[in-house]
């Protein structure tokens, strides 16, 4: 299997997705309202029909697109510009002032997540009322 082709595996990318958002299998397939074995299958297939995908990724949470796009290598870089940017939160030593309290920011982060965690139980319920 080349590089190339293991990047762009669809599957490992839903996977790997949906454990950083602490998801089961049998909770993605549940929001789908698919088998935990077919949601296995998916996140063992190379590819996915563009339809499918885009299900998947609402149920994610996620766009389509940044299940294409993404990568570990991606996400690793996007968490270390906090540390080494002086634009993000990095570099306080050359004399700049934070002119906001980090924890006003820890608390929006988690009031965000509190808030994208009760759509998710709502869509779920939503789901579970339909059949």
């Amino acid at each position: 299997m080349s590089i190339a082709t293991k990047q762009n595996h669809i599957g490992r990318k839903i996977s790997r997705i949906r454990e950083l958002r602490d998801m089961k299998q049998e909770a993605l397939a549940q929001a789908l309202g698919m088998s935990q074995q077919t949601i296995s299958a998916i996140e063992n297939s190379e590819t996915i029909d563009d339809e499918k995908l885009i299900e998947v990724a609402k149920a994610l949470g996620v766009t389509a697109e940044a299940i294409k796009s993404f990568s570990e290598e991606n996400m690793i870089t996007y968490f270390n510009t906090f540390n080494d940017s002086p634009g993000n939160f990095g570099k306080f030593e050359s004399g700049s002032i934070c002119n906001f309290n980090p924890l006003d920011k820890v608390v929006e982060l988690y009031e965000r997540l509190v808030l994208a965690e009760k759509e998710k139980v709502e869509y779920l319920e939503k789901l579970l009322k339909e059949k």
